[in-house]
């Protein structure tokens, strides 16, 4: 039987970093991400929003840890982008508006981890683009 109080799922990724301790100074710095927890040297689970985002450590041992990919949605593109710019993040595609009405910029960081920024500029109906809504 399911438990009916259980809360709904969410997904929270884990974003794997040689230095755990640069890689939350720098989340802080470059896109204003918060620390809600650390556990020891080695995890932090930091606030961007009300989403939340695990930074792990990796080394030899933990083979599972890559390079990753991670969208957030945010209010200002072009001024995120140029607060991590300011940081030392490497633009992969600069700032630009989609016909999906999204603007959406590409930064690798320190650690080789793509992030991709994105603002709704405009409501755009997928038929417009090629795209297909689908109702849940």
């Amino acid at each position: 039987m399911r438990n009916r109080s259980a809360p709904p799922c969410v997904v929270t990724p884990v974003v794997a970093y040689p230095d755990v301790a640069a890689a939350v100074a720098w989340l802080g710095t470059a896109f204003g991400f918060r620390v809600r927890l650390k556990i020891g040297h080695h995890r932090a689970q930091m606030w961007f929003g009300s989403a939340c985002l695990i930074v792990g450590e990796h080394g030899k041992e933990k083979q599972w840890a890559t390079r990753s990919s991670v969208m957030l949605r945010v209010p200002d593109v072009d001024a995120l982008c140029s607060r991590a710019l300011d940081q030392g993040a490497r633009v992969i595609h600069a700032p630009q508006t989609h016909v999906y009405g999204e603007r959406q910029a590409t930064l690798e960081d320190f650690a080789g981890h793509i992030w991709t920024l994105t603002q709704t500029i405009e409501d755009v109906d997928p038929a417009a683009w090629g795209g297909e809504a689908v109702d849940l």
